[in-house]
């Protein structure tokens, strides 16, 4: 009978670890679904390079579900069209994880999309990693059980950066210049909300909204800005666009400080570093000068592809993920969904959280600012001697901001 009773402890031991890590030694397979060419190519380039990096250094024996990540890497050309011809094959080819940010209209058709799919084919559902498409409506009025922002929204990062520019004395007169789509307009609509309450005595002198991806030279948008009078530039241009706008300022000689959503993103900062001596605001969740864990990682992806890490939030998407599937004991979609909400972890800035409400990460931001080089923000951006350094750290609650979002659950 002794025996018997210790075989049976062993067996209920056994079991448990069974189900404990019942996900242990699968492959989840995650489709990128991004812009590899176009106008913004180089960007989806360096993220395709930085998810399947980060994948490998969060796998296998690593990976606290000990689960192995593979990316699949699919071109969407930025065209929400495309993106959804993408995802009809990552789901033909059985893949239950899908990635997405640059574009928040391409995110916007993803999100309903998959939303429909997963009423229509229950057991083969799909769950959405958007880590940089930042419009609020996706966590707002347009908010799916599916769909989870690992980005701070726009409103988050404009209620950080006016938090920050109230306490600037030179910002006075304000040029507003934005990607005409949902992300630009967001962009201009938050900042207005935002002076209005924090430094009412600050105006809008100017403001436009450009073609997305299309304007080649941006010198006539720059002239506008200097007959503006304008002392301070706010834009939340990326890509090509960033970077041209950058060298059409620099053409012209216009010295203002710019605060920027993606001045750090591939190609910018080469352009930044061409300009000389320019005042460059940055609000994102991260800066260029991390130690620790992701200090090393921003070093050994320099060093295996001569290119920066500088889309943070991948890094939390694989954690999120990893402790969400060991949380679940499933690699299961819906499971792992519902073990997503609410969860807080260790990311990159510290204590996370997914809110369970809308699907937001709920994170801390940096303000940091363009400069050389120096014996404490040592980490040179693009090989250019330059790099942004943290100027003021806003804990999640200063950025945090309500939703609307009523979530409908399966």
């Amino acid at each position: 009978m002794r025996f018997a009773l210790k075989f049976l402890v062993v067996g209920v031991m056994l079991a448990g670890a069974s189900m404990v890590y019942a996900q242990k030694g699968e492959t989840v397979k995650i489709a990128m679904i991004e812009g590899l060419s176009g106008p913004f190519g180089n960007v989806g380039q360096n993220q395709l390079k930085s998810w399947q990096f980060i994948s490998d250094q969060l796998s296998g024996a690593k990976n606290v579900a000990g689960v192995k990540f593979e990316i699949v890497g699919i071109d969407s050309k930025n065209s929400p069209q495309e993106a959804l011809n993408g995802l009809k094959s990552a789901i033909d080819q059985g893949i239950r994880y899908v990635a997405q940010g640059n574009g928040s209209a391409v995110a916007l058709a993803l999100a309903d999309a998959i939303a429909k799919h997963n009423e229509r084919n229950p057991g083969k559902e799909v769950v959405f990693l958007n880590y940089a498409a930042v419009d609020p409506a996706l966590t707002n009025e347009k908010c799916s059980f599916a769909h989870f922002r690992l980005d701070a929204d726009t409103s988050e990062k404009m209620e950080a950066l006016t938090s920050f520019m109230k306490d600037q004395p030179k910002v006075k007169k304000v040029y507003l210049l934005n990607q005409n789509y949902s992300h630009g307009q967001q962009v201009a609509k938050y900042f207005k909300e935002g002076l209005a309450r924090k430094r009412p005595d600050a105006k809008i002198v100017g403001e436009d909204l450009h073609p997305f991806g299309q304007v080649k030279d941006f010198a006539p948008y720059v002239a506008k800005i200097k007959a503006s009078g304008a002392d301070t530039l706010v834009t939340g241009n990326w890509g090509q666009d960033m970077t041209l706008l950058v060298k059409a300022i620099t053409e012209a000689g216009l010295k203002i400080p710019i605060y920027a959503y993606y001045a750090g993103v591939s190609g910018t900062p080469t352009a930044l570093a061409a300009a000389g001596d320019i005042e460059v605001y940055q609000i994102a969740y991260n800066h260029s000068n991390y130690t620790g864990e992701l200090g090393t990682l921003m070093r050994e992806f320099k060093k295996k592809y001569n290119d920066d890490f500088y889309t943070f939030s991948i890094y939390n998407g694989i954690v999120l993920l990893s402790e969400a599937m060991k949380k679940a004991k499933s690699t299961d979609p819906m499971k792992v969904a519902s073990a997503m909400e609410g969860l807080t972890f260790k990311g990159f800035n510290g204590e996370s959280q997914m809110r369970k409400s809308d699907h937001q990460m709920q994170q801390g931001l940096f303000i940091s600012k363009w400069q050389k080089v120096d014996a404490k923000n040592s980490y040179s951006v693009e090989n250019t001697g330059y790099t942004f350094a943290p100027v003021k750290y806003l804990d999640s609650y200063i950025a945090s901001t309500p939703t609307s979002c009523q979530m409908k659950r399966p």
